[in-house]
């Protein structure tokens, strides 16, 4: 059975439906999420409240074709709710790649995914996001504006402006690196 006749099942109150569509979906929904909060707790709790919302406002769903872009939009935008609700709380994870480069020696790609953690968790929610979901996932930035709800052009100077505040942190000195970063200039 394809995607199509699950979400119309699903939407019709077939709850294995749903358990399958979601079973299909979790792990890349998991993985978006603990990139964007660095939090593996907070990004199962950020899953599942999409996921709840997904099968609260499932017959809402206009188009069930773009039910995977719905899902990770519901996705971000819990974990932005999860990031507003817990903001004082200092947040480290360990950043794993999703697929692993092929590198003779570790040491140079270790410091290198050290320095990218330290980088994006400078980053705000919204830059994140888009930047795992364009970079970590590798959605077509149309895709990633389907999946935010936002326009296109929105995106693409979000993703410029993050990129724009990564560089500048890389470029600074080690002290200003794990400083948050504000329209462009570290803190």
């Amino acid at each position: 059975m394809d995607q199509r006749q699950l979400v119309e099942r699903a939407r019709g109150g077939d709850h294995d439906a749903f358990a399958e569509l979601a079973r299909a979906a979790v792990v890349r929904l998991d993985q978006a999420a603990r990139l964007i909060l660095r939090d593996p707790e907070l990004a199962r709790d950020a899953v599942q409240e999409a996921l709840i919302r997904a099968w609260r406002d499932l017959p809402k769903l206009r188009d069930p074709d773009r039910f995977d872009a719905w899902l990770h939009r519901l996705t971000v935008n819990s974990c932005i709710d999860q990031t507003r609700r817990r903001r004082r709380r200092l947040i480290e994870v360990e950043l794993t790649t999703l697929h692993a480069p092929v590198t003779s020696d570790g040491t140079g790609a270790h410091a290198d995914r050290d320095q990218v953690d330290q980088v994006l968790r400078a980053l705000d929610e919204r830059g994140r996001a888009i930047v795992v979901l364009h970079y970590y996932l590798g959605l077509p930035l149309t895709d990633v504006a389907a999946t935010l709800g936002i326009p296109i052009g929105t995106v693409k100077s979000r993703l410029h402006r993050a990129l724009s505040d990564m560089r500048v942190a890389i470029d600074a000195e080690p002290t200003l690196i794990a400083s948050p970063i504000s329209g462009g200039l570290p803190v």
